[in-house]
This record gives C-alpha cells, sequence and structure tokens, in this order.
C-alpha cells in the first residue's frame, strides 16, 4: 500500500518506551529542548513524534539517527500541567504509525524527521480461539479501574484486534524491543496472535 508522507518535518521526541496508536502516554517533561517542544505543539495544536531508541536505550542522549527506531507513532497532546517552573506534566495520545526517514538534529538538539504515515490497522475481528484474551483484557481493565487507574481511552473497542492487541501489549512486561517489534506488524490478526500465545504461554488465559 503506498504511504503518504508528512508535508513538513515531524519534530521525535525520543524515549525509553513504545507508544501504540489510541494508547496513552504520561510524561515528565524538564529538558528545555523539549519544553520548548511541548510549548510549540501545545500553543500551534501540533503534533510530534514517539520514537523508542535503541542499541543504548538509556543514554542521556541520541548521537545518530541509527539510534533511532525506524517506526514510530505520532503523539498529540491531550493534557498539560506545570506543578512547578521548569517542569511539564503531559498526557498525550498516539495517533498514526510513521517510518522515521532522513532524521536529522537541530541546534537546540532535537531531532527532525521527514515521515512516511504508515496506514492504520485494518478492523478485523478477534478470531474466536482468541476470544479468552479478549475477556483477559477486559477484566485486567476492571482490576486497573479498582485501582483506580484509567489506562485507556474508551470507547473500549473489543470488537477489534488490533486495538485489543495493542492494549495488552501496553500492559505485558515485555521488553521494549518486543513491544516495539509488535507495533510495528502490518496485520492486526497476527499481533494478537502473538499476544495469545504469550498469554498461554504464562498462563494468563
Amino acid at each position: 500500500m503506498e504511504r503518504t508522507t508528512i508535508s513538513q518535518p515531524l519534530p521525535l521526541l525520543p524515549l525509553d518506551s513504545v507508544l501504540f496508536p489510541g494508547g496513552l502516554l504520561s510524561l515528565k517533561v524538564f529538558e528545555a529542548r523539549y519544553l520548548d517542544l511541548m510549548a510549540t505543539s501545545l500553543r500551534e495544536h501540533t503534533p510530534f513524534g514517539v520514537v523508542a531508541r535503541r542499541n543504548n536505550p538509556h543514554s542521556a542522549r541520541i548521537e545518530r539517527a541509527a539510534d533511532l527506531e525506524a517506526v514510530g507513532v505520532i503523539a498529540e497532546l491531550i493534557e498539560v500541567d506545570s506543578p512547578q517552573a521548569g517542569i511539564l506534566q503531559v498526557r498525550c495520545r498516539g495517533m498514526q504509525r510513521f517510518e522515521v526517514t532522513e532524521a536529522r538534529q537541530q541546534d537546540d538538539g532535537v531531532w527532525l524527521s521527514d515521515a512516511n504515515l504508515v496506514p492504520d490497522d485494518s478492523v478485523v475481528a478477534p478470531d474466536v480461539s482468541m476470544h479468552a484474551t479478549v475477556r483477559g483484557l477486559a477484566n485486567a481493565i476492571a482490576t486497573l479501574q479498582g485501582q483506580g487507574s484509567q489506562p485507556f481511552e474508551q470507547p473500549y473497542l473489543f470488537d477489534q484486534a488490533g486495538w485489543v492487541a495493542n492494549r495488552w501489549c501496553e500492559i505485558l512486561p515485555i521488553s521494549l524491543l518486543a513491544k516495539q517489534r509488535l507495533m510495528e506488524l502490518a496485520e492486526p490478526a497476527l499481533r494478537l496472535q502473538l499476544v495469545d500465545e504469550y498469554l498461554r504461554g504464562k498462563g494468563v488465559v
């Protein structure tokens, strides 16, 4: 499928985490370059790209484009709070996947990338063999809500394989690389199948 190129370079926010389409991400922002990025995003209602670090995920800085994963997710700000000077607490929503192309670093340290949009997941219902995994997610959500947590936005799309797989990926204790590869998968049914196999292997469902 042909991919659309974003008309303007996309500012990147490298993180030690993977954002999924439809997911929520809370961040504490204190670096000057990213405070400026958040301020611009808030003021101009512009998105930014969340991309996972690779090779040396705990390094303080990204020194080269090869240290960024090749696929990220466009994010939009939905909540911003400033509990004290020089610190922002932000919450953003994952939108659409994109391919990082021609990444380069600005003088202020923020990375920019030309970006090709990756098509959204096709709407595919979970196979009947996955219904235990779907019910398991519903139970996990109920448990989290009982603990006062609201990790996912409504509506809950239990009838969509991609949505169910993505939400499981966000809460499973799997590696950053595993989450990245699952997020990149083009087939939502396969993503859910892999999640289902993991859950059955762990005796969760």
